[in-house]
């Protein structure tokens, strides 16, 4: 079974050709971080025009790369949210056009089960059930993934998402667009004791997640003592990331001892920062029969096999959607 995925939510125009749920054979990404590093972040108006001018241009080389034409395809997949609304909709359309003019099945996915299912395209793919934590530029989430298309919301970020406390704490310190990239980079010849910042404790919901109170501390201790150089950055950037890190940790374990789940997988963007993955495989070590899942970095940022993934196992289950999908900016998993 081949599935063709197109995946436009935020800033990664993403198509990708996945065999049976488990195999890629094709997974293109154009990414926009070029278009949005003056600004400091997505600027949702742009990414969403220029989506429009590489959606096409995409799937036509995810197909190429496969080498299979629209006929060899069993159906087509499509994020239709959460995310930008804008961009959103060009991916939707398209989607929309290619269904009706190949004739093929079409497939909605929630973007947040895609990055919960993309460690199945991994050599040692996870087993159900197991707890997910998505972290990204737009969503901090627990998730108890029972099965495809089982999964139960245990905590999210009641403010700021952890991507986006790095972004903006990249910002603040004067660091290159994404500023969590930077962070993790400096971070590692910093001391992540050098400065205490607060952990934030968010009342009768200790699954839950802050980070905004986080964000002004860095803010006030910037206007206290100034951009600091050398050392001092680095330091500061790995104190920065060791709270957000600690934060993540701690409250994703509590969760996997509350419902006695013995595996967690990483996913978001933010999977990818080396001090988390570091942390939660240290974390796991301390507890008899745990694992931790860290899929590739490239399967962690957004990219269209992971949506493929999800559905191919969406398609099995015999869900379709008609010309009336449109996109759905706020679709809770």
């Amino acid at each position: 079974m081949k599935i063709l995925a197109i995946e436009t939510s935020c800033d990664e125009t993403a198509a990708a050709i996945v065999e049976d749920g488990r195999r890629s054979l094709a997974d293109v990404v154009s990414t926009q971080i070029e278009i949005h590093r003056r600004w400091g972040g997505v600027v949702p108006e742009l990414a969403s025009r220029n989506h429009v001018v590489q959606v096409m241009p995409v799937v036509d080389e995810a197909l190429a790369r496969a080498g299979v034409g629209p006929d060899a395809l069993d159906a087509i997949a499509v994020t239709s949210g959460p995310g930008l609304v804008g961009a959103l909709l060009v991916g939707v359309q398209a989607a929309k056009a290619l269904a009706a003019a190949w004739e093929k099945p079409l497939v909605r996915v929630n973007h947040l089960e895609g990055h919960l299912v993309a460690a199945f395209l991994s050599e040692a793919p996870p087993t159900f059930p197991y707890l997910g934590l998505v972290v990204s530029g737009g969503h901090t989430s627990l998730y108890a993934a029972r099965g495809f298309g089982d999964y139960q919301l245990l905590g999210q970020t009641r403010d700021d998402a952890a991507g986006e406390a790095f972004d903006k704490g990249g910002k603040l310190l004067g660091l290159p667009y994404p500023g969590g990239v930077a962070i993790d980079r400096l971070a590692k010849e910093g001391d992540p004791a050098a400065i205490r910042f607060p952990k934030a404790i968010v009342k009768g919901a200790d699954l839950d997640f802050s980070f905004s109170g986080l964000k002004t501390a860095l803010l006030l201790h910037v206007k206290k003592h100034g951009v600091p150089e050398g050392k001092g950055l680095a330091d500061l950037c790995a104190s920065y990331q060791e709270a957000i890190v600690r934060a993540l940790v701690e409250k994703a374990f509590r969760a996997a001892r509350r419902l006695q789940l013995d595996r967690l997988v990483l996913a978001g963007g933010v999977a990818a920062n080396s001090r988390l993955r570091a942390a939660a495989v240290a974390k796991a070590a301390e507890y008899e029969g745990m694992s931790v899942s860290l899929p590739p970095v490239r399967l962690c940022t957004d990219n269209a096999a992971m949506i493929a993934v999800a559905g191919t196992q969406a398609f099995l289950r015999g869900e379709r959607a008609g010309p009336e999908l449109n996109a759905d900016p706020a679709w809770r998993l």
